[in-house]
């Protein structure tokens, strides 16, 4: 995976370096993993922008190996929600995340709330991955029946709720169920396989998307695409996701969903 059309030009709204996490009793904290497994640029702007314009009033920090919250299990204990963003192949993300594997998997064990968008979709599974789902992934492209067949930039149709629905994709996964697993599924691909879902683990949740219902205008323009308003989708995606958390309701109280 190449994400060749935003490397440029995408406007970033967080570019500067994560600050120190928050003292425990502060806002929600939401850790958005930033370095090797999540280049291009954009990849983990896009999820952090995402998260901290959402009604769920987090505090959005950046995450890895040279950002001032590094990937750790102390970090992950503190934080109500960690995304893991596009960015290269599945064999090189892994690469660089498989010490933190054991770390990420108690961390959602114990009710923590796991975000993963294409990459970080492949990084939920287990061949390789940290085994956060109750079955695997697989290539969406190689699928039969696939409506899209190359890794360039494009668009890819969903159902979403019951809702066709045209998003930004490149290369992303399906996911694979086990016969009885207990998971929500938002969203198909039109060959009938899983574009994205919702499913426990342990005392937490792991939710995945194989396209990019979080991508800017800039990642449309940049690749020549017809823009596509995705936001409701990436909103609802996350705010399924932190159902039963504490950050599932605003700072006033009413539910946390758009």
């Amino acid at each position: 995976m190449t994400y060749h059309g935003i490397l440029t030009t995408l406007r970033r709204t967080f570019t500067g370096r994560s600050a120190p996490a928050p003292p425990v009793g502060e806002r929600p904290l939401a850790l958005v993993y930033r370095g090797p497994a999540s280049r291009p640029s954009g990849c983990a702007e896009a999820v952090a922008a995402l998260l901290a314009d959402g009604p769920w009033d987090l505090d959005v920090r950046y995450t890895g190996p040279r950002e001032a919250v590094p990937l750790t299990a102390d970090a992950l204990a503190r934080a109500q929600v960690y995304a893991q963003p596009g960015g290269g192949t599945l064999a090189h993300g892994y690469r660089h995340l498989r010490r933190q594997r054991e770390a990420i998997r108690d961390y959602v064990q114990g009710g923590g709330c796991y975000l993963g968008f294409c990459l970080g979709g492949y990084l939920a599974g287990a061949t390789p991955g940290f085994g956060l789902l109750p079955g695997d992934t697989d290539q969406y492209i190689s699928s039969r029946g696939a409506t899209v067949r190359g890794d360039d930039d494009t668009l890819v149709d969903v159902v979403w709720r019951g809702r066709t629905r045209s998003v930004f994709f490149q290369d992303g996964p399906l996911f694979e169920l086990d016969d009885g697993a207990d998971a929500t599924v938002l969203a198909t691909y039109p060959n009938g396989t899983v574009a994205a879902l919702v499913a426990p683990f342990g005392k937490g949740r792991v939710a995945v998307v194989g396209p990019h219902p979080e991508a800017t205008d800039d990642w449309f323009t940049d690749a020549r695409l017809p823009v596509r308003d995705t936001r409701d989708l990436a909103l609802d995606f996350v705010a399924e996701a932190m159902k039963g958390t504490t950050a599932a309701t605003g700072p006033d109280g009413s539910p946390g969903s758009s």
